[in-house]
């Protein structure tokens, strides 16, 4: 995501984006929300239509409009942010439109911004810059491929071996294939982590640096004890990714929610659930608090989340908002979508 304009006063004013990557429209699912004032170039309807002879002919502007949000659709599979609102700014002022927000779209945001949506700006902004990263955890026969977003990992696509034993001529048809699918997706700037269980992807690596030496010399290798999402996890807990990425997003809440389980299991500093979580604020136990997107975005149609949020940083808790897309995102929402890491047991 790249800022264009700051214009605030304390908190409270415009920032203009552009919206890069699809990993930018889903931060901007969580950073636009009902009642923010938002600006983009979009087209509308023209108001005289005159050719009643070809009625399915209807001239469009191109014009600029001001909407006040009133809801927000994030479609992952079309790379698309559908913002909903009623026309403020602009033409047709008082009626419907949709904004479609894409990859390359630039729009301005006016509001009272929150803290963590000024985090998340800059996050977005930071990680922009860096690398980006892609898993291949392969076992013989089989290989997965992920891509490493910021609201989880996107499976790429699954690669199974045909037919035949894993050897000589079929084995190698299947390592190019894995190969076939990498060239197509590195564009020269991705970062590659090689995992899995055994000696294949050693083999696999032996294959590929003699057909792409470049793209495959600076691959990272890392040992899994499976493929698929569960060895992405590992690869994420493991390290491999934050090494490359130096933080990640994701990587971090995995190994957040690994402690958070460890201390369910032995019932040590840790709470779950809403009521549980503001009685640990009332003692000034809270370490890390760690909620749902969804459930803050809920929360805050509801209009008392961010009163909490304050009094756990003036306690000087930290706040961790988790992905519900990925795995420890969902693990936290089945555990109520908010907990926290306590500084002491109660």
């Amino acid at each position: 995501m790249r800022v264009m304009k700051r214009d605030l006063r304390g908190n409270d004013g415009e920032i203009s984006v552009l919206a890069e990557t699809l990993d930018d429209l889903w931060h901007l699912k969580y950073i636009i929300e009902k009642g923010d004032l938002v600006f983009a170039v979009t087209k509308r309807k023209a108001d005289n239509v005159t050719d009643k002879l070809r009625p399915e002919k209807i001239e469009k502007k191109i014009v600029r409009l001001g909407l006040r949000v009133e809801n927000l659709e994030f479609h992952k599979f079309s790379n698309r942010l559908r913002v909903h609102g009623v026309i403020e700014h602009g033409m047709d002022i008082g009626s419907h439109h949709t904004f479609n927000i894409e990859e390359g779209t630039d729009l301005s945001i006016i509001k009272i911004w929150k803290k963590d949506q000024l985090e998340r700006i800059d996050e977005a902004e930071v990680a922009s810059r860096r690398p980006s990263v892609i898993i291949v955890a392969v076992e013989e026969g089989d290989a997965d491929i992920g891509l490493v977003r910021h609201y989880g990992i996107e499976v790429y696509s699954h690669i199974t071996q045909s037919s035949g034993k894993a050897e000589g001529n079929l084995r190698n048809v299947f390592f190019q294939e894995i190969l076939d699918q990498l060239v197509n997706i590195v564009s020269g700037t991705e970062s590659i982590v090689l995992a899995g269980p055994g000696f294949t992807k050693e083999d696999f690596l032996k294959y590929a640096l003699q057909k792409e030496n470049e793209m495959m010399s600076k691959i990272v290798l890392e040992d899994t004890a499976s493929i698929g999402m569960s060895g992405f996890q590992e690869v994420l807990r493991r390290g491999a990714v934050d090494r490359i990425m130096e933080q990640s997003r994701i990587a971090r809440e995995a190994k957040l929610m690994e402690d958070l389980l460890k201390e369910i299991a032995v019932n040590g500093k840790v709470a779950y659930g809403l009521s549980e979580v503001k009685m640990a604020l009332d003692y000034g136990a809270i370490d890390i608090l760690m909620i749902c997107d969804e459930l803050l975005r809920e929360e805050r149609e509801k209009g008392e989340i961010d009163t909490f949020l304050q009094e756990v940083e003036n306690s000087q808790g930290s706040i961790v908002v988790f992905s519900t897309v990925f795995e420890p995102g969902q693990k936290l929402l089945a555990l109520g979508g908010i907990a926290a890491l306590l500084r002491f047991r109660i």
